[in-house]
């Protein structure tokens, strides 16, 4: 059976007794990178007090191989081992791999769960004091140039019929001054909150406008909330 993991998105503390007897006790975990895996299986001997199963695999599985390596976790599911998939942080499938297989999973009537955690999304959203009765996710901001003026003016134009609706996306914090020079062109007047490094030690909330933030430098991982 799959089980679909979410991991801590930074602190580990934010690990859940839940998610860690599955990664425990799982066969096969199909992750982004094995050596922060390898961490965080030490930190549930550690924390939890549990022992990891001595049989168990890790398979490294990112987006560039997500393809090929399905026909084989696919054969995996159907001789019942138990496969925990996971992101490097936070959600699988969501901006990370995951979502093919999970795709594949449903499509082929096999049998999954998925065990929640912290979330970058709704993090974000909490901490932006914008009202969270409306949201949309819509992941990693385009590149071009006139892709971002297009989805900003979708947006502005979305806020019409639903005027509370918030947008949360992800950044690169070397992309984001341009965006935030895009954003004072189109959406001079529009609030926004940067949420960097979540729930980590060097966590920052910045609240305000593009403007405020033309001269900024950012590093560490980036999510942007739009009002």
């Amino acid at each position: 059976m799959l089980y679909v993991v979410c991991t801590p998105i930074g602190n580990l503390d934010d690990l859940s007794r839940r998610q860690a007897r599955t990664l425990a006790d799982a066969e096969i975990i199909l992750t982004e990178d094995t050596r922060s895996t390898g961490y965080l299986l030490e930190r549930i001997v550690s924390d939890f007090s549990l022992t990891i199963n001595p049989a168990q695999r890790l398979i490294s599985y990112y987006k560039e191989k997500e393809f090929e390596k399905l026909p084989h976790v696919l054969e995996l599911l159907n001789e019942d081992k138990m496969i925990a998939l996971i992101s490097e942080a936070g959600n699988p499938a969501v901006s990370d791999p995951g979502y093919l297989l999970i795709k594949h999973v449903i499509h082929n009537q096999l049998p999954f769960t998925v065990i929640p955690g912290p979330s970058a999304v709704t993090t974000a959203l909490l901490h932006s004091g914008f009202d969270p009765c409306q949201f949309q996710f819509i992941g990693f901001l385009p590149r071009k140039k006139s892709h971002i003026i297009s989805l900003l003016r979708n947006i502005s134009e979305m806020k019409k019929i639903a005027p509370k609706l918030v947008t949360i996306c992800f950044e690169s914090p070397q992309r984001l001054p341009e965006t935030l020079r895009i954003m004072n062109e189109i959406v001079p007047d529009m609030p926004i909150c940067i949420c960097r490094e979540l729930t980590k030690k060097f966590e920052e909330v910045l609240r305000g406008k593009p403007q405020n933030f033309l001269d900024a430098t950012f590093k560490g991982e980036i999510t942007l909330v739009l009002s």
